[in-house]
């Protein structure tokens, strides 16, 4: 089939390379416009515009799938199929009736569980098990299309968001591409999505990943690791903001108040609503990532201290 590949992440990448490295015919990307980045905001092109450049395969870049120029030169490229991995834009109806089997997007979820933007973390988050990737066909309804088909992934005791995602990547890839095979030979139909399990999974917030350390540890644990790499989890200390990576329970301690800090030799733990975690990585504002037991010394805790 004729394919105009749409996404803009890095998570998105692996879907491209394989759908290239199909014998689909990938005739063009569409992706975000350029962005500003690092600190000298600088326009730099998306993971999936670099690659598309890379594979040698023509780049669109809209401000918004609704503009007219762009739909027409999307017809122009007359698409079989558009498949859809993390494009970060609302489609249109005008756009969505263009390709002859519509738009397949690869959501990293077990439909209908998790619709919406953040799915890998809200199941993290949740303390599921298990999560997987589905393949659909976008509908103007949100992640509620039909689907193809889904793939199963275990969830690991420490995974975080980012060590997650990256496995449902590179899994979700081959499912992309045995999904469009399927449509290709008439093999695969899809089906409805189930109307009892549904769930949602909004985008988090920087204000969503401030650590509440009057939650359970359980809980804390899952918060970090949710929000780990973005946005990243924080807490305060004297004021400061301080980023705070994966932490691990520590149950042979004994009982701290929430947020209270004590640091050890080779340890910095803080105080949860059920027993202690021992902290991992943190990093406050302006310095790279450290140990915590490094950070304690550098800023040289007194007795008492505390993360609000």
């Amino acid at each position: 089939m004729r394919l105009v590949f749409a996404g803009t992440p890095e998570v998105a990448v692996p879907s491209l390379d394989a759908l290239a490295g199909s014998h689909h015919e990938v005739v063009a990307v569409v992706t975000r416009p350029d962005a500003p980045a690092g600190r000298g905001r600088r326009l730099v092109a998306s993971p999936v515009a670099l690659r598309a450049e890379e594979l040698g395969i023509p780049v669109l870049k809209p401000e918004h799938p609704r503009d007219p120029e762009f739909q027409d030169a999307l017809r122009n490229l007359r698409p079989d199929c558009c498949p859809v991995v993390a494009y970060g834009a609302l489609l249109p109806q005008s756009a969505l009736d263009i390709p002859v089997h519509g738009w397949v997007n690869l959501h990293f979820s077990a439909l209908p569980a998790w619709r919406g933007a953040a799915p890998v973390q809200h199941s993290l988050w949740a303390g599921d098990e298990v999560t997987g990737a589905t393949t659909f066909r976008i509908v103007k309804e949100l992640d509620a299309g039909p689907t193809f088909g889904v793939m199963t992934e275990r969830i690991r005791p420490d995974d975080t968001a980012g060590e997650l995602l990256a496995r449902l990547a590179e899994g979700g890839a081959g499912l992309l591409v045995a999904t469009l095979d399927g449509i290709e030979d008439g093999s695969l139909v899809a089906r409805p999505q189930q109307e009892e399990g549904v769930s949602f999974a909004p985008k988090i917030t920087v204000e969503d990943a401030r650590v509440d350390w009057s939650e359970p540890a359980v809980a804390v644990d899952r918060r970090i690791r949710a929000c780990t790499p973005g946005p990243g989890a924080w807490s305060t200390h004297d004021g400061e903001r301080i980023k705070i990576g994966p932490v691990a329970t520590a149950p042979e301690r004994e009982p701290l108040a929430p947020g209270a800090l004590e640091v050890t030799k080779n340890a910095v733990y803080v105080g949860t609503a059920t027993v202690p975690v021992r902290l991992g990585e943190v990093k406050a504002h302006g310095r790279k990532l450290m140990g915590a037991a490094d950070w304690a010394r550098g800023v040289r805790l007194e007795p008492g201290a505390r993360f609000a």
